[in-house]
């Protein structure tokens, strides 16, 4: 069958495209692709029903859309895209180098240090690493992504808001004049972000386990085996939760309070997403479990 394409911009026609009834709208995108747009790759596109509609899943075919020969679809131009993995890869790498930069080389920024880094600022170092070099090695092994794509334009400010966030907590945790803690706090709060490390992980494999791979599928996600999955029986975003307990745990070793204000806006930057995966979940699962909160056990 035959489809008109016309652009969301004053609804310009931009040439007709023919398939069978039973494609997709990622096979609608390649044919735009193929025959009308070369210099639009399908990533880059948003197909609508009506030029101010919302755009229309991938895996959504023509024939479940009611959308017959001589109908009428809306192109949008998404601008420049780049892969979230890329995006991912950039946004941990340069917490990793920036931090480091600073803990090593701390005559750039504070002049002449004669002293060396102190017990916790080494020890926060150790965590700062261990957290964006878990963070790289599961974006390459462990996340599958649903969406292929963000605009690029995106990549710029998520970048920097990781990167300056780092370059204002190693600035002083790194500081000469920087007063460590008491053992207590150290330990409770090494402890802590440890734990939640470890928990952090666990629920990163068990929702990769939840979708087999080159597919989409969803499942209500439950505890298994691991103990650190247990946190699923109170939240439905637990990696939100043991990503704010780290944060927490490493303004407690170190009474940063940088570090306390980093916490606090991951908190509500996740509570944000971990609100809106929640109501998709009760949406899509009739049978969601109903006393499950969204990030905060009994709270939020």
């Amino acid at each position: 069958m035959e489809i008109e394409i016309l652009s969301v911009s004053g609804s310009k026609p931009i040439g007709k495209i023919r398939v069978n009834e039973d494609a997709t709208i990622k096979n609608v995108k390649d044919k735009i692709y193929q025959n009308l747009k070369k210099s639009l790759y399908p990533d880059r596109q948003s197909i609508k029903l009506e030029a101010k509609g919302r755009s229309l899943k991938d895996e959504s075919t023509l024939k479940s859309l009611n959308i017959d020969d001589g109908a009428k679809l809306y192109l949008q131009d998404l601008g420049p895209q780049v892969s979230w993995r890329n995006v991912f890869l950039a946004e941990y790498a340069g917490p990793l180098f920036v931090y480091l930069w600073v803990y090593q080389r701390p005559w750039i920024l504070y002049g002449d240090v004669t002293t060396p880094p102190g017990t916790v600022a080494s020890l926060a170092a150790a965590c700062w690493s261990v957290h964006y070099g878990k963070r790289l090695l599961e974006t390459l092994f462990v996340h599958r992504f649903s969406h292929g794509t963000m605009p690029l334009r995106n990549l710029f400010k998520n970048c920097s808001y990781y990167w300056l966030f780092t370059l204002y907590i190693a600035y002083h945790v790194n500081h000469p004049l920087f007063t460590e803690p008491c053992c207590a706090s150290v330990y409770i709060g090494l402890a802590g972000f440890a734990i939640c490390e470890l928990g952090n992980l666990s629920i990163h494999i068990l929702l990769k386990n939840l979708r087999p791979p080159g597919t989409k599928v969803r499942r209500i996600p439950v505890p298994d085996g691991n103990p650190f999955s247990q946190l699923f029986n109170f939240v439905s975003c637990p990696n939100y939760t043991y990503e704010f307990g780290s944060w927490l745990f490493f303004t407690v070793m170190t009474k940063c309070a940088p570090a306390g204000i980093f916490a606090v806006v991951g908190l509500y930057q996740m509570s944000v997403w971990a609100l809106g995966k929640h109501r998709n979940y009760k949406k899509e699962f009739p049978d969601y479990p109903k006393g499950r909160k969204a990030i905060l056990p009994f709270i939020l």
